[in-house]
């Protein structure tokens, strides 16, 4: 077997026992621990606990390798994999009780920078569905057991599409500026569901027919990205030019990939 498949299949182990636990600890009640980048950007205890749990199941694991995690920061390895990990993608919807959240875990090689690594492999897992996500580079996206592919078409009606907003006040007005420019002419409607690793999957399998978003951080996109290439579909991911607002990205169809990424202004 592959390393690229022995990491995958070590990523959905752990991604599914972090999930039940993420589960466990919402089904007891939330406590919120801190705020991060805003106020409104909130880190549960859940959180950090589910990323020890991910975190000491890789070391044992695979001990050489780095980590690069929400909660807990960049650690270096002395193999040239990283783990790339979000506890809980959607931690305020997991905070109200909205069942839209998951757990990301992606292996990458390389410099652990979203612009600079080769995804290996990547699972995101919903726990209130129990779907899991999970891709191998080179070999396919999946859902389960069953493989997945991007909308090879998209209807007369428009495209599908999904977005998110940065925590900051200040970056608000540029996102609904980015919706103004891209929804005219070539969006059916616009869906918010507040986690990104998801949104990625749906894009993957065909639920959305594609997704644009400022301000994601690695570990938002890591096991995503490679769920939307895999699947067939596109990714692209720009650097601000300055001031507030964080990368573009854009995950789709090629259907509309090209008009997607020109009208949210990637290219």
């Amino acid at each position: 077997m592959s390393l690229e498949h022995d990491l995958g299949s070590l990523a959905m182990d752990i991604a599914r026992e972090a999930g039940e636990l993420a589960r466990v600890r919402r089904d007891a009640g939330v406590a919120i621990a801190a705020t991060k980048s805003a106020l409104a950007d909130i880190v549960t205890e859940a959180d950090r606990e589910v990323e020890a749990l991910i975190r000491t199941r890789l070391k044992a694991a695979r001990p050489d390798d780095g980590f690069l995690g929400e909660e807990t920061g960049a650690e270096r390895g002395a193999s040239d994999v990283t783990w790339v990990v979000d506890p809980i993608d959607g931690t305020v919807n997991y905070a109200y009780g909205i069942p839209t959240y998951a757990v990301s875990i992606a292996a990458v090689r390389g410099e652990p920078s979203p612009n600079e690594w080769e995804a290996l492999a990547g699972v995101v897992f919903a726990p209130v569905s129990g779907e899991v996500f999970h891709a191998v580079h080179g070999e396919g996206a999946w859902l389960g057991v069953n493989r997945i592919a991007v909308n090879s078409e998209v209807g007369p009606a428009g495209a599908l599409l999904a977005t998110g907003f940065g925590y900051d006040p200040a970056t608000r007005p540029g996102d609904l500026e980015l919706i103004g420019r891209v929804m005219p002419g070539m969006a059916r409607d616009l869906r918010r569901a507040g986690a990104a690793s998801l949104d990625l999957s749906y894009v993957a399998a065909g639920r959305l027919d594609g997704y644009f978003e400022r301000g994601l951080s690695p570990w938002d996109l890591a096991a995503g990205a490679l769920l939307v290439t895999e699947a067939g579909g596109r990714f692209g991911r720009a650097e601000p030019d300055g001031g507030p607002r964080g990368p573009l990205v854009v995950a789709a169809t090629p259907a509309i990939f090209d008009r997607l990424a020109e009208a949210a202004g990637l290219v």
